[in-house]
């Protein structure tokens, strides 16, 4: 009975800071501006045709063999993940890598309904739209990471294995994202270019993009600073 009432607390507990920190109007504006931020770095970088991210080629992977959808494979992924969080940090995991998903879908299909992938695509070149892409995708992650909420699933594992594992940021992120690139390969999925600049110049520029927010814009890291929370909302 007291197990459960220490979990039942725990639970409670971690929804109040949940909704605590959703609420905060500072992080609220870091992460959406983040995810508008990541929706147009992501849009740069497809409309650039020159590889697709880490994530994608295992997921496209993953359905060449299962044949059940993108869709579901990219679920399953989370799935995955979020587990993995789950059992090494033994706590419920947060559904709000979910929202950070939809969220970012969306705003892709609205760039995509606006035809501001043909504006791209006339404007620029397809290695001046990867750079552009890679730097916005980046400098997102930082906001979103920042802000504490809506982390994505490979960044709250990320974070995870810093604190269980005591390795940077950049080792850890690049680890991760190179293993999943490499489990995609091997199932077949896709790759170019692109997919190859992802995994060495996202991770390393986070950090840096997060330091530039601190100092010059004065903005809390919530995510990895010293006022983060226990909890990754």
């Amino acid at each position: 009975m007291r197990h459960g009432r220490d979990r039942d607390g725990t639970v409670r507990w971690a929804l109040i800071e949940s909704v605590r920190a959703w609420s905060t109007i500072d992080r609220l504006s870091m992460y959406l501006a983040g995810v508008v931020v990541f929706s147009l770095g992501a849009l740069f970088f497809i409309t650039s045709h020159l590889g697709t991210d880490p994530l994608d080629v295992f997921v496209i992977g993953l359905n060449g063999k299962l044949g059940w959808g993108l869709g579901a494979c990219s679920a399953i992924f989370s799935i995955i993940m979020l587990a993995w969080w789950t059992l090494w940090n033994k706590r419920w995991p947060p559904i709000s890598p979910f929202v950070t998903t939809t969220l970012t879908g969306l705003f892709i299909d609205l760039w995509l309904l606006l035809e501001l992938d043909t504006l791209l695509s006339a404007r620029f070149t397809p290695y001046v739209m990867l750079a552009i892409g890679l730097a916005l995708c980046a400098y997102a992650s930082a906001l979103i990471i920042m802000s504490g909420i809506g982390i994505r699933v490979i960044d709250l594992l990320v974070i995870t294995i810093m604190r269980k594992l005591g390795w940077s940021f950049t080792l850890a992120k690049m680890v991760l994202e190179i293993s999943i690139f490499l489990l995609g390969w091997g199932l077949g999925g896709p790759f170019g270019i692109g997919t190859i600049a992802f995994l060495l110049i996202i991770a390393p520029l986070i950090r840096p993009f997060m330091n530039l927010n601190e100092r010059y814009l004065r903005l809390s890291n919530y995510g990895l600073g010293r006022r983060q929370s226990p909890l990754a909302e």
